[in-house]
């Protein structure tokens, strides 16, 4: 897992050295947050203390999304070489979510990864072993996916990866496309194709 984690960094951080200035200050998939705050977030956990994060935590009054937002906008004036450089060091950093593990870990970087390239139609390589493993955590069970998207009634099928979960309405896209919809970013639906996609205009309604 650690290898794919690395792998995983060192291609979004060759991304990142492509992009120009425009692109750096363009909107992720994220709420509210630049392409620059989005690589802010990831590298995060390699550039501030624990006692940082303590403070900044009481700051937040333990609220961590109002705690990771306030860094982003803090840390995104950071330079664009500088916050790259960050993440590529860092490839091979342990560093995981709290009670996520490695595989926390990596659906991080990819999920964030994602964020960045998908909607400046950037492509890069994501070997199909990780995205399985992100969309396997990702999915989970029940109907419900980790991230709280109700996926009751659908069986989602990856059309480049040997994946599938669930069970109803089929619902059929590339691995990534279905990782992003689990992880409840606002992507058009003619991405995808099947019966299920009826379920996704009707909820977007």
């Amino acid at each position: 897992m650690m290898d794919l984690i690395a792998a995983e960094r060192l291609a979004l951080a060759d991304v990142l050295d492509g992009l120009g200035a425009d692109q750096w200050q363009a909107q992720s998939l994220c709420a509210r947050w630049t392409v620059a705050h989005v690589v802010a977030h990831l590298t995060m956990p390699f550039r501030i203390t624990e006692q940082e994060f303590a403070a900044g935590m009481e700051r937040a009054r333990g609220q961590f999304s109002e705690f990771s937002d306030a860094m982003a906008d803090r840390d995104s004036q950071l330079p664009q070489a500088e916050l790259v450089a960050a993440l590529r060091d860092n490839a091979e950093n342990p560093w995981s979510p709290p009670g996520g593990g490695q595989r926390g870990a990596l659906s991080h970087d990819v999920i964030h990864g994602l964020d960045i390239a998908w909607p400046l139609s950037i492509e890069y390589p994501i070997p199909a072993e990780a995205m399985v493993a992100v969309l396997d955590l990702a999915c989970g069970q029940g109907g419900r996916s980790l991230f709280g998207v109700d996926t009751d009634g659908l069986k989602l099928t990856a059309t480049d990866l040997d994946w599938s979960s669930g069970a109803g309405a089929p619902l059929a896209g590339r691995g990534r496309d279905l990782l992003l919809l689990a992880a409840g970013r606002q992507i058009p639906s003619g991405v995808f194709s099947g019966p299920g996609v009826q379920r996704l205009v009707s909820a977007a309604r």
